[in-house]
């Protein structure tokens, strides 16, 4: 029998001494299993939020949280995914995903739903008649080895300490806790078999790490935690201070990614996703280095390789590819808006995470778990940061159904009086650069 004391990890905890490896199975695995409650759980959390944990401590957490489940065995090398920290119009995956996989990294990208502002990975795809992303473990290992990349959701055997976890955490006000983020993240990606891992981490005002400091902390406890399971891996710092890309909502985030896979979209979206696909492939293993591997990721989409893949990904999740091919069989919402500015100017500032809550007024996201998404509402801006624009001009159009008729003129007077701010000189106005900081890391394990 365990000489383990829930009340005695909540007391050295509490008191912000660090915690053994057996004390934190202990807590975990009892909570998985039921025998710890929610409000023993709870304080666990809460005392995790104000003592932090040291870096073998999130280590720790993240292994227990790993191992409560089942883990897959994809291959012993060229396995790779990316995370996201998320964002407004943060879309990057559907481009990323098959130019990789077209390369010849296999991806296994289990994405999630939307959470607060930001809309989920799964909810866009969901755009696509026919596509099943509930995926078991044996049949996602087949697709990877077979087509290279898989868009699943994370099964009831992954890491389910982590999703009960996490559902505590949405309700006890300990959601911004780095170490507790970092064993989040890190179990689910270990538990995909992989051999290396692309972090994207999102800071600004449509971030969930709106600090660029809390970015970088954030950053560094996944990068050494990474390097603890003896994984290779890139972090990127980069901007969330205006939409990635000009559309937010799920079926138009959906074009614009197929857009810039044929070589025709937003230039910030395409940017990023080059960067982070030729991450993916260099640690991959299928270029030497970095600039070799972005030269790679443009080739394949000049050469169509990567929409084929993207393609070819979807018919086999059960998905109609005819909806890649032709966007009117997409969801689409039933009026259009312009917003048009009121003066002239340059524009200088964007609240994201206001105009991500924004789109939740006209369906285009959840206020609660339960409610159905209209995937055919969003936004379309037309002007990003830095950019001129005159006085009635369209700087946005507003995607929406007819039930949602009455939110409109309150949603255009948001936009031009709250929402998108602008100068009359470009003196004032700066607009951040799209990547902050790239960094590898390569693990001697």
């Amino acid at each position: 029998m365990s000489d383990l004391s829930v009340y005695k990890i909540l007391q050295k905890k509490r008191d912000s001494k660090a915690l053994s490896k057996d004390e934190i199975n202990f807590i975990i695995s009892g909570y998985t299993d039921g025998s710890i409650p929610d409000y023993q759980m709870s304080s666990f959390l809460m005392a995790t939020y104000l003592s932090g944990m040291n870096k073998k401590e999130t280590a720790h957490l993240t292994e227990a949280m790993l191992y409560s489940g089942d883990t897959l065995s994809i291959a012993t090398k060229g396995v790779v995914d990316k995370h996201s920290t998320g964002g407004v119009g943060d879309k990057t995956s559907f481009i990323i995903a098959p130019i990789a996989a077209a390369a010849g990294v296999m991806v296994p990208m289990i994405s999630g739903r939307g959470l607060g502002h930001t809309g989920g990975t799964l909810d866009k795809l969901d755009a696509i008649k026919g596509i099943k992303t509930a995926i078991n473990a044996k049949p996602f290992v087949k697709q990877i080895k077979e087509v290279g990349c898989v868009f699943g959701g994370q099964t009831k055997k992954i890491a389910p300490a982590d999703k009960k976890i996490y559902a505590l955490r949405d309700v006890t006000a300990t959601v911004e806790s780095i170490p507790l983020i970092t064993a989040s993240i890190m179990s689910k990606k270990l538990a995909e078999g992989i051999n290396g891992l692309v972090l994207d981490i999102k800071t600004g005002n449509g971030a969930f790490m709106a600090k660029k400091s809390q970015a970088v902390n954030l950053a560094e406890s996944l990068k050494n935690t990474a390097l603890n399971f003896g994984k290779n891996g890139y972090v990127f710092l980069t901007d969330m201070s205006q939409p990635l890309g000009n559309a937010v909502g799920h079926s138009i985030e959906l074009i614009e990614c197929i857009e810039v896979l044929k070589g025709k979209g937003p230039k910030d979206l395409t940017e990023l996703s080059l960067d982070l696909a030729a991450a993916m492939i260099h640690i991959g293993g299928q270029s030497s280095s970095f600039t070799k591997a972005r030269a790679l990721a443009e080739e394949l989409i000049n050469s169509g390789a990567a929409l084929n893949k993207f393609i070819e990904t979807v018919e086999y999740q059960g998905g109609d590819s005819s909806f890649v091919k032709n966007y009117k069989k997409l969801p689409t919402a039933q009026k259009r808006v312009s917003v048009k500015a009121e003066k002239s100017g340059f524009i200088s500032e964007m609240k994201n995470k206001k105009i991500g809550l924004a789109a939740i007024e006209i369906g285009g996201g959840r206020r609660v778990k339960t409610d159905k998404i209209n995937l055919g509402a969003g936004f379309y801006f037309h002007k990003k940061i830095g950019d001129r624009v005159k006085k009635g001009e369209t700087i946005v159009t507003i995607h929406h159904d007819e039930k949602y008729k009455n939110i409109i003129p309150k949603l255009k007077h948001m936009f031009v009086n709250e929402l998108i701010l602008i100068e009359a000189s470009a003196k004032n106005v700066k607009a951040n650069p799209l990547v902050y900081k790239k960094q590898s890391f390569w693990s001697k394990k």
